[in-house]
Formats: C-alpha cells, sequence, structure tokens
C-alpha cells in the first residue's frame, strides 16, 4: 500500500533556561569521541546520545524531530490546510501570553497559519518559536514526512 505526504506536528513549551541546553537539541556526532579524549568529552558524548533521542526539547534542525519517539508527535495530517489549523489554534492559544505585542494580533496569526500551509503545500517544514511570560519558550513544529521517498535520511514516525 502506498503511502503519501503527511505532516506530523510538535509542541514544546517550557523555561527558557532548558530551552537553552543545545547540547540536548542535537543528535551526538556519528562517531564517538576517540579513545584517549578527555573523560569529560566521552562523558558528555554518552549523556548525549542518550538523551537527545527521547529528550521531549526541540531539535535544533527541524527533520530531526523525525528522531524523537512517536509520542511526541501532536497530530497528523495528510491535507496541510489541516496541519495549518492546528498550527492556527496552538498559536491563537498560547497568543495571550506572547512576550510582543504585535504578534498576539489576529491577523498575524493567520498570517502565520497561512505562510505554514503553503510552505507544508510545497513539502516544506515550518519551524516557530515564540517568547512567552515567565521566561518561558514555545516551540511549534510541522515535518513534512515522504515514507515512500527512500532518499529521505531519517525515516517517517508513522501515519
Amino acid at each position: 500500500m502506498r503511502q503519501y505526504k503527511h505532516h506530523h506536528g510538535y509542541l514544546w513549551v517550557g523555561p527558557k533556561s532548558r530551552f537553552d541546553e543545545e547540547a540536548l537539541r542535537r543528535p551526538p556526532h556519528p562517531e564517538p569521541p576517540p579513545v584517549g579524549s578527555r573523560p569529560e568529552v566521552v562523558a558528555r558524548y554518552r549523556e548525549v546520545a542518550a538523551e537527545f533521542p527521547t529528550c521531549d526539547l526541540p531539535p535544533l534542525e527541524t527533520r530531526n524531530w523525525l528522531r524523537k519517539p512517536r509520542a511526541q508527535v501532536r497530530g497528523t495530517w495528510a491535507d496541510p490546510a489541516e496541519a495549518a489549523v492546528w498550527l492556527g489554534e496552538r498559536l491563537a492559544e498560547y497568543a495571550p501570553r506572547f512576550l510582543s505585542g504585535a504578534q498576539r494580533d489576529v491577523r498575524w496569526l493567520s498570517g502565520v497559519a497561512a505562510s505554514a500551509e503553503a510552505r507544508l503545500g510545497w513539502g516544506g517544514d515550518v519551524s516557530l518559536g515564540y517568547y512567552l511570560e515567565r521566561p518561558a519558550f514555545l516551540s511549534l513544529a510541522l515535518v513534512s514526512c515522504f515514507p515512500d521517498d527512500e532518499s529521505q535520511p531519517l525515516p517517517c514516525p508513522g501515519p
């Protein structure tokens, strides 16, 4: 059975200080540190190798969401318009907490959702981030997935 392009939605909200833990937001290097490396380098590599695949933090590169557990997918849509509706609903839900007043404007929010729909329509990904009060951070992502495309380097977490 042929599977067609679809889109996975991801959401993370949490303390800005946690979001800033960049080492846990990037996959480990494919090669471990060479023999004789400093113990702290080896320990850090092991920590990242163990934590990145299961850590709920948003990855630095949007496509790396596909490396995360399926449980982190907040929704899957075949239609870019449906995925954009989900995104628009999340934006409206968090807009009262946005630090920037301009980003709370309904016209601006609908423009962001429309832009996301267009980008998904041609197979692109969407990654958005907003500072919230307290200081917190909101990360939203929509990742286009092509299960039948063997040239894709990351596996699809499923429809």
